[in-house]
């Protein structure tokens, strides 16, 4: 999906998506990020519900999106509107 959304658009469809959709990791790339972090796929689903999404940005050919709360960012980007990409996540200081 190559249409940029709004923080508050993008943050709409990630809700619809994390209820009706499907939500997919990079691999092994976020895999292996959120293993040496420590961080699991419950707590990238909590943030992405819970979290505040920030302006996109154009990164290897498509929108990327931030999404955080005061101790999590997890990077996503939307596959499709039934679908989006966890790219990678990490802890904030």
């Amino acid at each position: 999906m190559e249409e940029l959304l709004r923080p508050r658009d993008a943050k709409i469809l990630v809700r619809r998506i994390l209820d009706d959709g499907i939500v997919v990791y990079a691999v092994p790339h976020a895999l292996e990020r959120l293993s040496q972090r420590g961080i699991s796929t419950v707590d990238c689903e909590n943030v992405l519900r819970g979290g505040a999404v920030q302006d996109p940005e154009w990164e290897n050919g498509a929108w990327r999106y931030q999404v955080r709360t005061g101790k999590i960012a997890v990077v996503i980007q939307f596959l499709s509107e039934e679908e989006l990409l966890i790219v990678t996540a990490w802890r904030l200081p």
